[in-house]
């Protein structure tokens, strides 16, 4: 379990809240067009993670590798950020964030679950309610930015329209009946331009180009010295 600080914002309406973590679900291969999901697992087939053996795929994770820190610590030079959708049911109302799904891929190449609780898993320090997007969900847009040499990098975009949206994602793993109260889930991620790589800094954002808003974050990777 873990506690989170942050602002929920419901049309003009913002509150900042404590919000509770018991559960948190990373939500695999998402995406609602084969040809896409397909890509990505090759993608990282690429770096010796296993194919999954069903999609979407589940991984449970601790609620205590959350966070909204603007640094993370890790072991392994070999691990990097994906942005995703994250949903928080709290309050009884589903809500709406974006975060890093920041893995190990060297643990990953050999534990997949292991490999997401090696890293803290960076969100948005505010959400949006569901029902403020639910009706133009499909425009919204999903990018991710690394530095590396020193240069700011486009390193990931996409429209939510090419990932299931959440109804069908939670219902898939809760088999239909409603999300638990204070559960988390990560919605599901695009191929990296140019490939899987580490960075220095990962930045992620979802735009809602109706509403003409963002939410955004990132965070700066510390890699820890192994002495071994």
């Amino acid at each position: 379990m873990t506690v989170l600080s942050l602002t929920l914002q419901d049309g003009a309406s913002a509150s900042k809240k404590d919000v509770k973590i018991t559960h948190a679900v990373i939500g695999g291969w998402a995406g609602r067009n084969r040809a896409d999901i397909d890509h990505h697992i090759e993608e990282l087939f690429a770096l010796g993670i296993p194919r999954p053996k069903r999609v979407p795929i589940y991984f449970r994770m601790a609620a205590s590798r959350l966070t909204t820190a603007d640094s993370i610590e890790v072991l392994s030079t070999k691990s990097s950020g994906e942005v995703e959708c994250v949903y928080v049911q709290t309050g009884g109302k589903l809500w709406i964030g974006v975060g890093s799904d920041h893995t190990d891929r060297d643990v990953e190449t050999y534990g997949i679950t292991v490999s997401k609780h090696m890293c803290e898993h960076p969100i948005s320090d505010t959400l949006w309610s569901y029902d403020s997007v639910k009706d133009h969900w499909d425009q919204l847009i999903l990018r991710s930015y690394i530095t590396e040499n020193g240069k700011r990098v486009l390193y990931q975009e996409g429209a939510t329209a090419s990932l299931l949206p959440p109804p069908e994602l939670i219902e898939k793993y809760t088999e239909g009946k409603p999300m638990e109260e204070g559960t988390l889930m990560f919605g599901g991620t695009f191929a990296a331009k140019g490939g899987v790589r580490p960075a220095d800094k990962f930045e992620y954002e979802l735009e809602d180009p109706v509403l003409k808003r963002k939410l955004t974050g990132g965070y700066n990777i510390v890699y820890l010295p192994i002495n071994d």
